[in-house]
């Protein structure tokens, strides 16, 4: 009986670190950051100025909207899971010719993903409310000079 309360008591504790965990991480996000890939060496563009909270609360994007883990087709990431550099699964450096990809390889691509997540949303904003900002063109996201 002993082993037993001592393992809830255990299982209670481990419960909660990990949930403290969680929750420091959560707001360990920094409101704005500059989105820049390390995966390229000598980016052919400024890195994207990205503001977190106006995403998530002003305009009430979901996290799995940007953040996913796929697994047999279906994104399984769920708010207090770990979040990955996009670099992380999307490791296909190719920025010119990257539309000619084979299927998996594009799933790969980098770009293709930033720009499919990103200016796909955008694009979708602007066709459902067309007097909206969010930029859709190259210099509307990357500023013109290169920025680090």
């Amino acid at each position: 009986m002993k082993q037993s309360r001592w393992f809830s008591y255990g299982f209670v504790a481990f419960v909660l670190v990990l949930s403290a965990a969680f929750a420091v991480v959560a707001a360990d996000v920094k409101d704005e950051f500059n989105i820049k890939a390390g995966l390229w060496a000598t980016p052919t563009k400024a890195a994207v100025p990205f503001t977190h909270k106006k995403h998530a609360e002003d305009y009430k994007i979901a996290c799995a909207d940007c953040h996913h883990v796929f697994k047999d087709g279906k994104n399984v990431w769920k708010e207090g899971d770990p979040v990955q550099k996009c670099e992380e699964c999307h490791t296909n450096a190719e920025v010119q010719g990257e539309a000619k990809l084979p299927p998996e390889e594009k799933k790969l691509n980098l770009k293709l993903a930033f720009h499919n997540n990103c200016q796909g949303c955008h694009k979708k904003l602007k066709k459902d409310k067309p007097d909206t900002t969010a930029p859709i063109t190259c210099t509307g996201c990357h500023p013109a000079e290169k920025k680090e």
